[in-house]
């Protein structure tokens, strides 16, 4: 049986590995630049504007808020969808931090 061994890395890599999957979706994606667009949105709109099912953005919706970057609160029949604006600048900071040691680290590169 193989394991994952994700245990053995450091935190913020574990954690960036981890919204790296979410974020691995263009549909994910879709709906983030949605959401960012209207900054306040019911899921039947949200399938009314990507080329997907309902059911299928629904479980994209899930994904993201497992993940904490969008908030979900049910109204009614429907649940309206925003974005975390904390969780995004956490990530942004994150991904920043990321690629900007990355880079310095690779001075001069081997190609």
């Amino acid at each position: 049986m193989t394991y994952a061994k994700t245990e053995l890395f450091q935190a913020d890599q574990q954690e960036i590995a981890k919204i790296a999957k979410v974020l691995s979706h263009p549909a994910r994606i879709a709906i983030i630049q949605l959401l960012a667009r209207k900054q306040v949105c019911i899921s039947g709109d949200i399938s009314d504007e990507l080329p997907l099912s309902r059911t299928t953005v629904s479980q994209h919706l899930n994904e993201l808020k497992e993940s904490g970057i969008i908030q979900g609160e049910v109204s009614g029949l429907n649940v309206c969808y925003c974005l975390d604006l904390k969780v995004v600048e956490h990530i942004k900071n994150l991904f920043g931090t990321f690629f900007e040691d990355t880079k310095n680290q690779a001075v001069g590169g081997c190609c």
